[in-house]
């Protein structure tokens, strides 16, 4: 397929026939936890580019929890003795996408929680769900897409709609609105897109892929941290997304003490040497500082860490 057909695509469906095909890409890659090329997810200190507010801490291991960011949505937050794995895209090709570095097998000890945010193939990525199998010990879908997990061998499915909340350990995590479409084949009708607050010592919210909303102001108090995503993976954006622009403005209205950045410079189509929107993070963390100037922004390269 030629490279300007593949960039036309919606870019949040990766070309995959069908489930049955998207398995079997991944079979290759069923031995990825061995290879030494792989992303250590050991904690250090985050790059700090945009500093606002009184309560940074970046300074080591702390006991408010840590959050990782293994590229793309993906996000593992450890708070409060539970481990909640984001949108797991875990292996080295996606279709016609590929990632610079696969995820060791170190991050998948068990998770006690995967939340996936809605059903396109980079954040329901059934290969990668497989390769958690059991070690995920639950994982909360969108209300009607418990049938893409068929035969993938995790733990309890558990659907969830906008305001559904789940207790796991210490911590609650509620269901948020998420202005993003999103269909996929064997699926009759649409699936709705949703975000995730999760709430323990701290609070964490984790946007899956969204345009700006009306709810969006106030939808948590007191946040700790935003997990804000600020580009994609292809040279444009279709409405359902965040720009740097449109995500620092997210950051003004949510009014966190830390934003993240996140699905930026993690997939590339298989024509690139490198991925798009490699400079998303920085202009988004300029675009803070003029809107939302006591906002902290932390860039994190894949695989590092921050301490909460």
């Amino acid at each position: 397929m030629a490279a300007a057909e593949l960039a036309a695509r919606d870019l949040d469906e990766p070309v995959v026939e069908d489930e049955a095909a998207e398995d079997g890409a991944a079979r290759d890659d069923r031995v990825a936890d061995e290879r030494p090329e792989q992303l250590d997810s050991a904690s250090h200190v985050c790059h700090v580019i945009a500093v606002g507010g009184d309560d940074a801490n970046t300074d080591g291991a702390g006991a408010g929890g840590r959050i990782t960011w293994l590229g793309h949505a993906t996000v593992l937050i450890e708070l409060d003795g539970v481990r909640v794995l984001t949108d797991p895209v875990l292996r080295r090709r996606l279709a016609h996408l590929e990632r610079a570095e696969e995820v060791a097998a170190s991050v998948l000890s068990p998770i006690d929680l995967v939340l996936v945010s809605h059903i396109h193939y980079d954040h329901l990525d059934r290969p990668s769900l497989r390769r958690l199998g059991r070690r995920a010990a639950r994982v909360a879908v969108p209300a009607g897409a418990a049938r893409l997990l068929r035969g993938v061998g995790v733990g309890e499915v558990v659907e969830v709609d906008e305001g559904s909340e789940l207790d796991v350990g210490a911590l609650r995590v509620r269901a948020t609105h998420a202005e993003h479409a999103a269909t996929r084949r064997m699926l009759a009708r649409g699936v709705p897109s949703l975000g995730f607050v999760v709430e323990g010592s701290r609070r964490v919210y984790f946007a899956g892929d969204t345009d700006l909303f009306d709810g969006m102001d106030g939808l948590a108090d007191g946040l700790d941290v935003a997990l804000l995503p600020v580009a994609g993976w292809g040279p444009t954006l279709p409405p359902g997304h965040l720009d740097p622009a449109g995500a620092a403005e997210a950051a003004r209205r949510l009014r966190p003490r830390v934003a993240i950045p996140i699905h930026w410079g993690t997939l590339k189509p298989v024509y690139r040497r490198t991925p798009y929107s490699g400079d998303a993070p920085q202009e988004f963390a300029a675009r803070v500082r003029e809107v939302a100037p006591k906002v902290e922004v932390r860039v994190l390269a894949v695989g590092e860490s921050c301490e909460l």
